[in-house]
């Protein structure tokens, strides 16, 4: 009887080992992991905990065998937008570049170059979010010391009298079009061996939303 208890309970714990395990996408598919991310951004969603692996065993063979990140997500320091919990990302998923109004500059574009060229990802998604307060201040006009430099290349890319939300988006899009500047990102993209993808995160749902 005892035996038997044994063998069930060994039974069960390799049943829930399973469907604790998270497959990665393939890393060659950008349309696998865009859907990887909305799957994952939708389990972020419903749940209060990251399902992501960050295991002794997952920081030793990525300290060994090094990283292979299937996405570059270049997204905003707000604290209110976590790229990995967003995407329930575990260690040496997600190559995460963040500035303020996540702009681009030659450092960030060196970081994105680096995520693609060197480092196998595919997929670059520059992720803005709702209530983000570099659009508000370039909305407004205000801002001082460096944080001017930010703001001035938001209200570059915006029209009189937009709205919050065109903003936000517009700003995605610039940041897109400075990314496909670099020579190196405009070769891979144009061999389809790199995409470029805008999104919005709302803070208040957790929801991330593609952009056309």
């Amino acid at each position: 009887m005892k035996i038997k208890t044994i063998l069930i309970f060994i039974a069960m714990l390799f049943i829930f080992t399973g469907c604790a395990q998270t497959k990665t996408p393939d890393v060659f598919d950008t349309r696998d992991i865009m859907n990887f991310l909305l799957e994952k951004n939708a389990e972020y969603v419903s749940s209060d905990k990251n399902s992501a692996d960050v295991s002794k065993e997952k920081r030793t063979d990525t300290a060994e065998n090094g990283q292979s990140p299937y996405a570059v997500i270049v997204t905003c320091s707000d604290s209110r937008v976590p790229p990995e919990h967003i995407f329930q990302a575990g260690i040496g998923e997600l190559f995460v570049v963040r500035t303020a109004g996540n702009i681009i500059g030659h450092f960030e574009l060196g970081s994105i170059e680096y995520g693609v060229e060197h480092l196998g990802a595919t997929l670059i998604v520059v992720l803005g979010h709702t209530q983000c307060g570099a659009v508000e201040a370039a909305l407004s006009g205000e801002a001082h010391g460096h944080i001017k430099a930010i703001v001035d290349e938001i209200i570059s890319c915006l029209p009189k009298n937009c709205t919050k939300e065109q903003a936000e988006r517009l700003n995605v899009q610039n940041s897109i079009d400075r990314i496909r500047a670099s020579e190196i990102i405009k070769e891979l993209e144009s061999l389809d061996k790199v995409e470029i993808k805008g999104a919005i995160y709302n803070i208040a749902t957790g929801e991330v939303e593609f952009l056309d």
